[in-house]
């Protein structure tokens, strides 16, 4: 299956919902399984500002789809999010 990275910007001040929504936004992640890697970006602070996750899904569809399901979405967390196909070639 092909690749798709996710590139989420959280809302400014979002820190506290994320920090609230995180366990289940994990367990999601743990229970639909295609996630290969994923980590939050951080601001300047050093503090969780938004996501970046690879996801290992049969096409651009199911990615948006995934997403929107995600807690942090579903907790309206992100100002931004970016979904598109992506080939690993190191690593």
């Amino acid at each position: 299956m092909p690749l798709y990275m996710m590139v989420c910007t959280d809302k400014p001040g979002a820190l506290e919902l994320r920090k609230s929504t995180r366990e289940a936004h994990l367990a999601y992640i743990a229970e639909t399984g295609c996630v290969t890697q994923a980590g939050p970006l951080l601001d300047t602070a050093g503090q969780m500002a938004g996501s970046l996750i690879v996801l290992d899904l049969p096409d651009l569809d199911a990615a948006k789809s995934w997403g929107a399901q995600d807690p942090y979405a579903q907790a309206g967390l992100f100002e931004a999010v970016r979904v598109q196909e992506w080939k690993k070639v190191i690593g």
